[in-house]
Parts: structure tokens; C-alpha cells; sequence
């Protein structure tokens, strides 16, 4: 752990306040990709592999802390662009629910993001590759793709695989406050956690590498005083209001 991680508000007894999601899971809104597109998807990134044929994933979120492909090598690494941001929404399938929509991370254009490279197995990266897109890749919307961006390391700039929204698909949710990202993240959940694990998991890892993201940071900060709130520590429960559209279409 870094020796200047803070101490989080956010914490796995605020996680544990959160009303899990009961029931069946839910039916995806499209059908799954096929074993034939995720193979398309892998030739289609692999084109654009750098002259170095080396293999790089930059990850931001979830991938940080459960990677879902080997690797050999990891680094520090800096997006310029590219901004970590709660703009996939709206989730009613893994970490959100109908009555509780969530919202997932991507990567969307303007600022900056610091997160983790790592590079795939030389002989192994299609593989690698597959069961990566497996795991982000669970519809057949063209919301939250995979591209090559250019990351900074302490060892040279390198290009790596990111999972960018679309901001032309019908997913993309833009212009949030911090507050209302809060009240979505506070109580959403679905058959894989709840946001707000999501969230503490995310910033955990962030801290313990020593890898600050001044907005997350309020963030976990707001979603502990909402889910005290709605618990009653903070003097009364508070309402939560869905500002998620009744309408999901898919792009």
C-alpha cells in the first residue's frame, strides 16, 4: 500500500448498508455477442497493433483490481484526453436494477486519467484478449468499445487497448453532478454488487497505488453521507429520486 493513502469515508460497513438485489437475474436487452463477434472484435483491435507488437491494457476501473487476462508487466500509466467518468447507464443488469438503474465507469474524452497498464502474455494475447472482451463486452450495443489510446509511463509513452464510451450511442450519460452520480451509486444494485462496492473497491485500489482522482474521491465521500442518510444516521432518511429515464434503448 502506497504510504499516502488516506483513509476513505467509504467504507465496507457503508457497502454492507446497501439492500442487496433480490431475485432473478435480469434478461440483457439485446442477445449476447457470439463467439464469432468477439473473435471479430479481437482481429479488429489487433490491426491496429503497434509496431512493437507488444500488447498493452490500460485499465481505470474494475480492471485495476480484477483484471480478467494475464499479464507480464504492469505499470503506472496516464490517459492525456481521457477522463475516468460514471457515464454508462444506464445498468439494470449487474450492478443496478429497474428500480434502482446504475451507472458503470468508462473512459470519456477531455482531462486526464491515471490508472494501470499491463501487458498481455506475447503468446497468448488473442486468448487474453477473448476472455477480456467476454467480460466488458456483455451486449451487442456499440456503447462502451474497445480502442487504441496513447498512455504515458514512467518508461516512455506507450499505445494501449481502452474500453471509451460512445458518446453517439443511447448508454451515454453526460452532464451529472457529483451529487446526483452520488444518489444513483448510494442505493443501486443488482445480481453482480452494488455500486457503491463498485465505487469503494475502485478508489481502494486508486489510494493503495497511489493513484489520485479528485473526483472519486467526493464521490465516495458523498455516496457515505448518502447512504448514512438513508439509514438515519444523519438526523433522518432522505428520498431517493430515480433520475434514470423508464426507457433503456439500446444503440
Amino acid at each position: 500500500m502506497a504510504q499516502n493513502a488516506r483513509l476513505m469515508r467509504l467504507t465496507p460497513d457503508h457497502v454492507a448498508r446497501v439492500a442487496p438485489y433480490v431475485g432473478d437475474p435480469p434478461r440483457l436487452p439485446t442477445e449476447p455477442p457470439t463467439a464469432e463477434d468477439y473473435a471479430n472484435a479481437v482481429r479488429e483491435i489487433l490491426a491496429g497493433v503497434p509496431p512493437t507488437d507488444d500488447v498493452w491494457l490500460f485499465a481505470y476501473g474494475s480492471l485495476i483490481w480484477n483484471p480478467a487476462c494475464d499479464f507480464v508487466e504492469s505499470r503506472p500509466a496516464t490517459a492525456h484526453g481521457w477522463r475516468r467518468s460514471f457515464c454508462l447507464g444506464w445498468d439494470r443488469w449487474f450492478r443496478g436494477s429497474e428500480r434502482h438503474p446504475g451507472l458503470m465507469l468508462s473512459l470519456d474524452r477531455g482531462g486526464q486519467c491515471r490508472g494501470v497498464a499491463y501487458r498481455l502474455p506475447p503468446d497468448a494475447i488473442e486468448a487474453n484478449l477473448d476472455r477480456l472482451f467476454r467480460r466488458e463486452i456483455r451486449t451487442t450495443s456499440k456503447s462502451h468499445l474497445p480502442r487504441w489510446v496513447n498512455v504515458v509511463t514512467a518508461a516512455g509513452k506507450l499505445r494501449a487497448i481502452a474500453f471509451v464510451i460512445n458518446r453517439k450511442g443511447t448508454r451515454y450519460v453526460g452532464g451529472l453532478s457529483l451529487e446526483e452520480i452520488a444518489a444513483t451509486l448510494a442505493v443501486a444494485a443488482g445480481p453482480v454488487g452494488s455500486m457503491a462496492d463498485y465505487l469503494c473497491s475502485t478508489v481502494r485500489h486508486l489510494e493503495e497505488l497511489g493513484l489520485r482522482d479528485r473526483q472519486l474521491w467526493r464521490l465516495q465521500e458523498l455516496v457515505a453521507e448518502r447512504i448514512e442518510a438513508e439509514a438515519g444516521d444523519g438526523g433522518g432518511r432522505t428520498s431517493h429520486h430515480n433520475i434514470a429515464p423508464n426507457v433503456d434503448a439500446e444503440s
